[in-house]
């Protein structure tokens, strides 16, 4: 046999080892399965009942005005807290031909209260004008009721009452330049939820 005769034969043998090679790597037991995975969302639904809290006329220096309301959790989720923000506007009376100097918030003292069973526990104590600076959350209690603790928050399904007490201050002093005029208080509940857990 001549020497290319052989050296083609061996091309050849090494060319068949090479694909009986590459051939067997494709050659193995394989099984597929599939999951199908859900993520779905909870829900935070805050709701407020009345959702007028107040609506008063007529008020003179030393009233007070009472009122309860209810915080309802109406979502899946529970609500870690609840913060109130506050904003107003001043309807001012024209008396003797000039507005009023003073700002008629500063001299309405305003009590918030949570509802602890058979009690009241005071969650904010300020007038109308600071507290449109303040983000309180009315339902930080974190306490202990008898033997049992008071958790933060409203739980999913769950309420919470809530009292507020609103005071027109006599300072003892003339406060005539109030006569006639009216506030117009709005309050926003935001619902939050707590940290993330781990779910096994």
């Amino acid at each position: 046999m001549s020497f290319a005769k052989k050296v083609s034969k061996g091309v050849l043998t090494a060319a068949l080892g090479f694909s009986l090679m590459g051939g067997g790597t494709y050659a193995y037991f394989s099984d597929t399965v599939e999951t199908q995975n859900t993520f779905a969302a909870g829900t935070l639904d805050l709701a407020v009942n009345p959702e007028v809290v107040v609506n008063v006329e007529n008020i003179k220096p030393g009233d007070e005005i009472q009122r309860e309301f209810t915080l309802e959790n109406n979502g899946t989720l529970d609500i870690y807290k609840v913060l109130l923000g506050t904003s107003y506007t001043v309807d001012d009376a024209i008396l003797n031909g000039a507005a009023n100097a003073d700002d008629m918030a500063k001299h309405i003292k305003v009590t918030i209260m949570y509802n602890q069973g058979s009690a009241y526990s005071p969650v904010v104590e300020t007038s109308l004008y600071e507290l449109k600076d303040q983000t309180p959350d009315l339902t930080a209690m974190n306490t202990f009721v008898g033997s049992e603790v008071v958790p933060d928050g409203i739980p999913a399904g769950g309420k919470e009452k809530i009292m507020v007490l609103f005071e027109f201050v006599d300072n003892g002093e003339d406060q005539n330049e109030f006569q006639g005029d009216a506030l117009q208080v709005n309050w926003t509940f935001n619902a939050e939820q707590g940290e993330g857990t781990l779910h096994e």
